[in-house]
């Protein structure tokens, strides 16, 4: 009797422990499941910040930075031209004074040549002719470049002239006024008369009546050869005078 009860005796304490462990457990809260991604986020962040803090640490520890220096300008060298005096300017360095005029200050005649008067004939009257007509001025035979005259005073210029062409002057050839002063009264020469004719390299004096003009002043004439066809030849011819009273 008392074999039989022992068993159930115990299979009741074995029972009633079972039962009070179960009640245990059923108010207890449950463990929490553990989250891999979340605990290698929160690694991360923490490595991080302490980088950044390391960082912030260097950078208050770091020296300051200097500024630049201002680049200051480098003057530049002035050049001077020399001065000369007037006396020397080639000595001082100076520059020439270039001129750019094509008319003489000073000119020289060339001996048995006279100068043509101004104004001078037209280009058309400059030629010094060809081997038919051509003549070349030898000499003043009356009135001299320079010949001081009175006012309203008549004269006759005569020039002495070479025919150096193979031509005649005849008929229809001329001693024609070209260029200057009017006030002279200046006439042309035409070989009309036989004895006026001038073969080809013969010499003859030619001359025309002037007045002296009325005013006071230098007064210039020219005159130049002209063919019977109408064409300009030879050296030209000038009467240069100066009226005073």
């Amino acid at each position: 009797m008392l074999v039989r009860k022992f068993p159930r005796h115990t299979l009741m304490i074995l029972l009633t422990a079972a039962l009070t462990l179960a009640a245990c457990n059923v108010g207890a809260t449950p463990a929490p499941t553990v989250d891999i991604n979340a605990i290698n986020t929160a690694a991360v962040a923490t490595a991080m910040g302490q980088i950044s803090a390391q960082l912030t640490q260097t950078a208050l520890a770091g020296p300051t930075s200097t500024p630049m220096p201002t680049d200051t300008p480098i003057p530049l060298v002035t050049f001077a031209l020399p001065t000369s005096s007037v006396a020397s300017p080639v000595a001082g360095g100076a520059l020439p004074t270039v001129s750019f005029n094509s008319t003489p200050s000073n000119t020289t005649p060339i001996a048995g040549f006279t100068p043509i008067g101004s104004p001078v004939a037209p280009a058309a009257t400059r030629s010094l002719g060809d081997a038919c007509n051509n003549s070349v001025y030898i000499a003043d035979t009356t009135i001299p470049d320079g010949t001081v005259l009175k006012p309203g005073e008549d004269f006759k210029k005569i020039w002495r002239v070479q025919n150096t062409g193979t031509c005649t002057w005849d008929e229809g050839y001329k001693l024609v006024f070209v260029a200057g002063d009017k006030a002279l009264d200046p006439v042309s020469f035409e070989f009309k008369k036989s004895t006026d004719f001038v073969a080809g390299g013969a010499t003859a004096d030619i001359g025309v009546n002037l007045t002296a003009p009325l005013k006071e002043g230098s007064y210039t004439a020219t005159w130049q050869m002209q063919s019977d066809s109408g064409v300009y030849f030879g050296t030209p011819l000038t009467v240069v005078i100066e009226v005073k009273k």
